[in-house]
């Protein structure tokens, strides 16, 4: 029924080249056919998917905060605030993978999480998708990072975070997504349904 609707919208695959095989990136031109019969090239990335996990961490007689982190990001030549995030290894679950990114990177392990939803961060060039977690009751051990992998892990009141995504002081386009998720789920705007973790 959709395809029907968006007929007037949608390209058609003809032929297409791979341009280039990497660790975990494939990237490929496609020739299309257009809506109105013509043609053109499209160059994609594919992705295997990845999770952001929005860790609450609720002590008593404390406010709200949630763990965040700062990592260089070697393509913009930044370090960058974000939420816990990783891919996909094969055959992976997004709930399993956001409790494996969570503990490797913050040495968190939470009793409880909630699926939120799921973005699409570069539509126009990329295929990946991000499976967006929260995290809640949380209880701390020891991280276990990847090897070459160094990042410093904070916690922030969800006030804080905002205005440092208003400010441009978080430009990251998953976090500034998981802020609008956690603002709306703070209001009552949406209710998440709690699941306990493995």
């Amino acid at each position: 029924m959709t395809d029907q609707v968006d007929a007037h919208l949608i390209e058609i695959k003809l032929k297409s080249q791979e341009l280039f095989s990497g660790h975990f990136l494939h990237a490929f031109r496609d020739t299309v056919a257009l809506p109105d019969g013509t043609q053109a090239s499209r160059e994609y990335v594919i992705h295997p998917g990845a999770v952001m996990i929005i860790p609450l961490l609720e002590r008593p007689g404390q406010p709200l905060k949630v763990v965040l982190e700062r990592q260089f990001r070697y393509p913009v030549q930044q370090v960058m605030i974000e939420f816990p995030a990783g891919k996909l290894d094969p055959n992976e679950s997004t709930l399993h993978c956001a409790q494996r990114e969570l503990f490797e990177e913050t040495g968190y392990r939470a009793q409880q999480w909630a699926r939120a939803g799921v973005l699409h961060p570069v539509i126009s060039y990329s295929t990946e998708f991000i499976e967006i977690w929260f995290a809640k009751d949380l209880i701390l051990g020891e991280r276990k990072l990847d090897e070459g992998e160094f990042l410093e892990v904070f916690v922030q009141t969800p006030e804080a975070l905002q205005q440092d995504c208003l400010n441009g002081k978080v430009t990251d386009a998953k976090t500034l997504t998981g802020m609008f998720w956690l603002q709306n789920v703070l209001q009552g705007n949406h209710a998440l349904e709690w699941q306990a973790g493995a």
